[in-house]
């Protein structure tokens, strides 16, 4: 073989080595630990098929406005598409908005921007709507949650956001230090949360979130029913709960446990039902009739059965220059349609799979 053809070959190898490995190493870290964890996954997923797949970038603009990181992203009864974007005319988490919610209609056109340079866009999460095309706006930055009705007028506004001048106050000001790394929560305010989701009897279940380490179950008239969770990698307990679904058939609340590499479940009453792991480092977690799926920041997409095996999975989001929180929301629009929101990438991606793994 000729010298350079082996440098070619050597050269092939380092390139796809060097995509590969800080994937998996911004997956699950550099600990003892996390080595183990991560050849414990890269092991599971070879005992399963790849489903196959196509991708489309849409093309969505927004005139006068750019879309930027892609946090959020769902769809209402009429086909339109909505996506909560970290974009804005100011940057400050506690000041100008930083974050737009869009809407686009079935054939990609720019409808309009929902809740314009209002208190609670400070810093996008997500965005969800329920069965009455309702629309939730999840922001993290403000801590608040605000409902829009089809029209587009607020008709709920859930936990407070901080204030500036009580924050320069304390911390500028008085010189404060915030010890507390992860608080239990108060009831009515959150800390940081990131998913909303309601089962059969319109019950909002809420993932809280990097602050607060819980899941918040609230009445469809705004009334906080119960909150369960602290900070650890214990039953009940969070590191960074992430995304959340509810199976309404069912009565499941599947929380994505991100830190922990998991997915706890529970009952409409939260009480814990189960972990499903398997799934690396869960991002965001939708349930469809059929399947639930599971996506993390690398881009793969995990699909399990209702009792939680992993049935198959695939890479998503490749060729665009990230390695890392490629996929930040799912929406599930059915069994085999999903579409993804990118924190890294900017976009939305259609996914389509055409055949699943089971």
């Amino acid at each position: 073989m000729k010298r350079s053809v082996v440098l070619f070959s050597l050269l092939l190898l380092v390139i796809t080595i060097g995509g590969v490995i800080p994937r998996v190493q911004a997956q699950f870290g550099n600990s003892p630990e996390a080595v183990a964890a991560r050849e414990k996954q890269l092991a599971l997923e070879k005992t399963v098929p790849q489903l196959k797949i196509t991708e489309e970038h849409l093309t969505l603009v927004a005139p006068g406005h750019t879309l930027g990181e892609t946090e959020g992203v769902s769809k209402n009864s009429k086909g339109h598409l909505f996506v909560y974007s970290r974009t804005g005319t100011g940057g400050s988490a506690r000041g100008g908005t930083a974050a737009e919610l869009f809407e686009f209609d079935q054939n990609l056109k720019f409808v309009k921007l929902w809740g314009p340079d209002n208190y609670g866009a400070s810093f996008a999460h997500s965005v969800r709507v329920d069965k009455y095309d309702n629309v939730w706006m999840v922001d993290e930055g403000s801590g608040m949650i605000v409902k829009f009705d089809p029209n587009a007028n607020v008709k709920m506004t859930l936990g407070r956001k901080p204030e500036a001048i009580d924050y320069l106050e304390r911390f500028t000001e008085r010189g404060e230090k915030d010890t507390e790394r992860y608080p239990v929560g108060n009831m009515g305010t959150f800390n940081r949360e990131t998913d909303i989701a309601w089962d059969a009897n319109d019950n909002a279940f809420v993932s809280d979130g990097y602050g607060n380490s819980r899941v918040v179950k609230i009445s469809k008239d705004g009334v906080w029913v119960k909150a369960v969770g602290t900070h650890g990698n214990g039953q009940d307990q969070f590191s960074t709960p992430h995304g959340i679904a509810v199976d309404k058939d069912a009565g499941l609340v599947y929380v994505a446990d991100r830190a922990n590499l998991r997915i706890q479940v529970y009952d409409t009453d939260l009480n814990y039902k189960k972990t499903i792991t398997g799934v690396a480092m869960p991002w965001t977690v939708q349930v469809t009739p059929k399947y639930i799926y599971s996506g993390d920041g690398t881009g793969k997409i995990y699909q399990l059965d209702k009792t939680g095996k992993l049935l198959g999975w695939v890479q998503t989001g490749l060729g665009m220059g990230q390695t890392g929180c490629i996929i930040h929301e799912l929406y599930a629009e059915s069994d085999n349609v999903l579409y993804r929101g990118s924190c890294s990438e900017w976009d939305i991606e259609k996914i389509t799979i055409k055949s699943s793994a089971d």
